[in-house]
């Protein structure tokens, strides 16, 4: 009981520091530019700390560990294609988006397009790729929680209960902090996320001598499966495996520049040299972190039972990370394990707080900037009213994941956070490159490359083994969403980026190439000046 106390303790600490954060940044909030971007007063390394700490979400620190604990070599490949995606947004998207745009990834689209279909449809897919990573989050959540307070997992009520807290607790981040408040969580959290992993990470090596061939002999015995550390043991060696891990590196490379949550994080900074520096930091952090989870994710699958009926295993390797620190500290029921524990739920839960908030006032901020205010008022409502919808839209959204990351509770978190960056991909990533590069594209290739991606990919979802049709695990458990009794998988893939992401290319292009729009063209050289020097890159666009 002392330790569940102190465990607790903990918990509520993180929780009461970020809401200080948040209220104490709230009052030199005034405005738009403030809730919206921060007032642009962020330096290069706070902001890169920022994108960092978003970008460094439940899936990074829980699930990538998890997947490396339970199927070893195939599990890093996530951290690989997380790391590398950064590549592109720094070639692609960073100093190019923060000329061109002002608030939301609509900006730059709708700067020589027709404002009000292209940005209901930017909003549109910033609204899934938002909620399918906030379902990642809030089963991260729900697994630390239970943990953290002795919680019966098969509790249904109880675990539910969790995740509505998270959602009220999210809604409460957004609605008072705003972009301010968000930022400087994302910041503490980042700080917080590498100190913690850093001291685990030594813990671990320790136990090993500092010697990581000895570690990894030690994960492959404990893990009981032969090849663990080859390919093949997660994805498998037959061509629909195959197929199904070129998708999800295809989706983790080509995603993160589509992801609206880091996208807006480029308005933050005064100058795209400062968002290009942005990345650079955020790169060096990533990096480094990445790093940690290879050392995370084998050091459980040493030090840990991972067996079939194991809390690892039952967990969907969610808890790898925590019950590491645990034993790293003393083993359960010692008093350095407790402590261990705590500091590291704790911190992994300002980790989902933080993204979480960055989340829903990304998705938020679209509804009433690019839909309540350029599509529904046409650009005459005040401040004022745009601010109170985003307060309105981020309480809806709360609800609209809290109902749907209840039936997810025992996914992976890495593999819903896939799925995400895969709508990205498909949806948004297409739109923004073709924008910016290319003279012909106009409204309706903006739109049917996001309907298109987006419509493509989520259908491929539901069709997919991800909701239908896996059947069960050797302990019994259903590995798909809906009942064994249904199975509607036509799809083979679990994840559809390689399939939806040229999809949406291509109905970019057919889009842009049967339509006569004229003024997208005409203002095209406009945006490309705007885009390569910053030009009025701050004022509003309407037209």
């Amino acid at each position: 009981m002392d330790h569940q106390v102190l465990t607790a303790g903990l918990f509520l600490s993180v929780v009461a520091l970020t809401l200080f954060i948040t209220i104490k940044a709230s009052r030199s909030s005034s405005g738009t530019e403030d809730f919206y971007a921060g007032g642009r007063s962020f330096s290069p390394i706070q902001n890169g700390l920022a994108i960092g700490g978003d970008y460094m979400s439940a899936a990074s620190f829980l699930g990538i560990s998890g997947v490396i604990a339970l199927a070893g070599y195939d599990g890093f490949l996530y951290s690989i294609g997380f790391l590398v995606a950064w590549l592109v947004a720094l070639l692609l998207v960073a100093e190019m988006l923060r000329n061109s745009g002002r608030f939301t990834m609509a900006d730059q689209l709708a700067y020589r397009m027709k404002q009000r279909p292209v940005r209901t449809a930017a909003a549109t897919s910033t609204v899934v790729v938002s909620i399918f990573y906030l379902l990642a989050q809030m089963v991260g959540a729900g697994s630390l929680v239970v943990l953290l307070l002795g919680i019966d997992k098969e509790n249904t009520l109880a675990v539910s209960s969790v995740i509505a807290g998270v959602g009220a607790l999210m809604i409460v981040y957004v609605t008072v902090g705003g972009m301010k408040g968000t930022t400087w969580v994302q910041i503490v959290k980042a700080v917080l996320l590498m100190v913690g992993s850093a001291v685990i990470v030594v813990l671990v090596l320790a136990k090993f001598d500092f010697n990581l061939s000895e570690l990894l002999g030690a994960a492959q015995s404990n893990s009981g499966k032969a090849g663990f550390l080859e390919p093949g043991l997660k994805y498998g060696i037959d061509a629909t495996h195959k197929l199904d891990f070129l998708s999800l590196g295809i989706a983790l490379v080509l995603g993160t520049a589509g992801l609206p949550h880091i996208l807006v994080r480029f308005y933050t900074v005064p100058t795209s040299r400062d968002a290009r520096k942005s990345v650079l930091w955020a790169i060096a952090l990533i990096g480094t972190f990445y790093l940690f989870t290879l050392i995370l994710g084998f050091g459980a699958a040493a030090l840990l039972n991972t067996a079939v009926g194991s809390d690892v295993a039952n967990s969907g390797g969610n808890l790898a990370s925590p019950l590491l620190a645990e034993a790293v500290g003393g083993g359960a029921g010692s008093t350095g394990g407790a402590i261990l524990l705590a500091v590291i739920s704790a911190v992994a839960f300002a980790t989902i707080l933080a993204v979480v908030a960055g989340l829903t006032l990304t998705s938020s901020t679209s509804v009433a900037h690019d839909i309540y205010n350029s599509v529904i008022r046409k650009g005459k409502a005040t401040e004022a009213e745009e601010i109170r919808v985003t307060r309105y839209a981020a309480a809806g959204l709360g609800v609209i994941a809290i109902v749907l990351a209840i039936p997810a509770r025992n996914l992976n978190i890495a593999f819903l956070v896939g799925l995400a960056f895969a709508v990205a991909a498909s949806a948004n990533l297409p739109a923004i490159v073709y924008n910016m590069f290319w003279r012909r594209f106009n409204t309706r290739g903006a739109t049917w490359s996001i309907y298109g991606g987006l419509i493509s990919c989520i259908t491929l979802v539901i069709f997919s083994p991800v909701v239908s049709g896996k059947g069960l695990d050797a302990a019994g458990k259903n590995l798909s969403l809906l009942p064994t009794s249904i199975d509607i998988s036509w799809f083979p893939l679990e994840n559809p980026g390689l399939i939806s992401i040229p999809l949406g290319f291509f109905f970019g292009w057919l889009g842009s190439i049967t339509s006569k729009e004229p003024a997208a063209e005409e203002r095209y050289t406009e945006l490309e000046v705007r885009a390569l020097t910053g030009a009025g890159a701050e004022q509003a666009v309407v037209h």
